[in-house]
């Protein structure tokens, strides 16, 4: 193993903390008394059609092939905004009192099973992530085939102001990309986002109005965030959660050392424990995933894993990725077009990761749905190394490892370099075949991912690692074997991609 620092990995430690808070900005909370204990429940109406006839972020591919509906749905009532109460210390045990009160109307998009039989009783709530400066779901997309194949509900929700009213995108948040549908949306400001996140997972448990689940049974309401999302998240299950009490349990996805302000004001940010770990004394888990992305960002953050808390840092993975961006794209540009968010990488540099990024947030999601029930912990994962790196391979050395990076064949990695790029474009991390240093990014720089550094060294040979494909095969399913958590999920993910995943276990020789 070799050391390797370079300005890829500050140009993640600066993205992540960039991305977290970008977009905190938003009116202070009014000040009036309010109450701090459990979450309202709010009045949920049908839309209009609007001008576009769909829903903003409404899904591009066929959902009905899968069984699948979608519709959306207004919550409307008055939120709270919360203060610190005490002093905030980093093991994220942080209390709260009310400090003001605000009308808002808001939206929720649900994607459900048409057949009340195939649904599994778990609805996962995202907090749509509006760092593209407007509403966006990357968790869906990552996690999409374990959702639709294994029968979950799936929320959408514009929990923050820039969602709804617009921030510095061309298109102005959803009032301004259809006025007629949601013209009557109200947005407080981001101290108010979380007893909206509240009150929009009471919309599910118990609708006052259309229910938006379509009278499916809520057995497990779980919510989820990624990015900047999951900075809202942590401060969420630390200080929220507890008054609240409204979910089951959390998936925490991407998210920095630092929490998201209470306030919803950026420079608050300031305030908040560095690091902001999750607290470890609530009744029900936080499942925290980190990519090679993130960890530059979120390393001094870790804290060992308890009954209560469980942490997988995934090897060969970015904080997005080709899999999420092509999932994504379509439905994405149906409703934004040529607004939509664009990545913005120089031209000739690395290809977007193409890594297991999906499947081990699949295996993920299924290990949290488990416990969230009463059942067995998910296993935890050895800390991820970015500068400790494989040299003839380049690929991260420790974290959770599926074959992608224990069978390899290319190099995976969350970082990369971003001169002449967009600021999206660090996210996407990079992939680079092994094909004799023949690409135009094998400079041996910052800009090769598989050689970021002299002294050169060339790329494997994959005719020599596997000398037959037989042979490949045979290795891949022998670490398939001590990786999966169950068959059913290798022959379930199979059938749907002619690909096998592993979802990671205890015990295995490839954490």
């Amino acid at each position: 193993m070799s050391t390797r620092l370079s300005r890829r990995s500050v140009t993640a430690t600066v993205l992540g903390t960039l991305l977290c808070g970008a977009l905190l900005g938003t009116p202070p909370a009014a000040r009036a008394a309010a109450s701090a204990a459990g979450a309202a429940t709010p009045t949920v109406t049908v839309p209009p059609a609007g001008s576009h006839g769909f829903p903003f972020l409404a899904a591009a591919e066929d959902l009905g092939s899968f069984g699948y509906t979608e519709s959306e749905y207004f919550i409307s009532g008055t939120a709270t905004s919360y203060a610190k109460s005490g002093l905030w210390a980093p093991d994220g045990r942080w209390n709260v009192r009310a400090s003001g009160t605000a009308p808002y109307k808001s939206r929720l998009l649900v994607r459900r099973p048409v057949d009340p039989a195939k649904f599994n009783g778990t609805v996962v709530v995202e907090w749509l992530n509006v760092s593209g400066q407007l509403d966006l779901s990357p968790d869906y997309w990552f996690e999409r085939d374990e959702l639709l194949r294994q029968g979950y509900a799936w929320v959408g929700v514009s929990a923050q102001a820039v969602g709804v009213d617009g921030g510095l995108g061309e298109i102005k948040g959803l009032k301004g990309w259809d006025p007629a549908r949601y013209g009557s949306l109200v947005h407080p400001g981001d101290a108010f986002a979380y007893d909206i996140f509240s009150q929009a997972g009471q919309a599910l448990r118990t609708p006052d109005g259309p229910d938006p689940l379509g009278g499916l049974p809520v057995r497990t309401l779980l919510a989820d965030g990624e990015s900047q999302s999951a900075g809202f998240m942590t401060t969420y299950v630390n200080a929220v959660q507890p008054v609240s009490g409204v979910y089951d349990g959390f998936m925490v996805h991407s998210n920095s050392a630092i929490a998201a302000p209470i306030s919803g004001v950026l420079a608050d940010t300031l305030r908040m424990p560095n690091p902001s770990r999750i607290r470890t004394d609530l009744p029900v888990p936080t499942f925290v995933v980190l990519t090679e992305t993130d960890v530059p960002g979120a390393a001094v953050a870790r804290q060992p894993d308890t009954d209560s808390v469980v942490h997988w840092e995934l090897a060969g993975t970015a904080h997005g990725d080709q899999w999420a961006y092509d999932t994504g794209e379509p439905t994405v540009r149906k409703s934004a077009g040529p607004a939509a968010p664009s990545a913005d990488c120089a031209a000739g540099s690395a290809p977007f990761n193409d890594g297991p990024g999906h499947w081990a947030m699949n295996a993920a999601l299924r290990h949290l749905a488990a416990w969230a029930r009463g059942g067995t912990r998910p296993p935890s994962g050895q800390p991820l190394s970015t500068l400790l790196r494989d040299p003839a391979t380049g690929l991260a050395a420790g974290g959770v490892r599926l074959p992608d990076v224990t069978v390899p064949t290319r190099t995976l990695t969350g970082l990369r370099d971003t001169t002449g790029s967009g600021v999206f474009c660090g996210l996407y991390g990079a992939r680079d075949p092994w094909n004799g240093d023949a690409d135009a990014w094998d400079r041996h720089d910052d800009g090769d991912p598989s050689d970021p550094s002299f002294p050169p060294t060339a790329e494997p040979v994959l005719s020599r690692l596997y000398p037959t494909h037989a042979g490949y095969v045979d290795k891949v399913r022998t670490t398939c074997a001590r990786t999966t958590s169950c068959s059913r999920t290798t022959e379930a993910s199979s059938s749907w991609t002619g690909r096998t995943p592993c979802a990671p276990r205890p015990g295995s020789t490839c954490w």
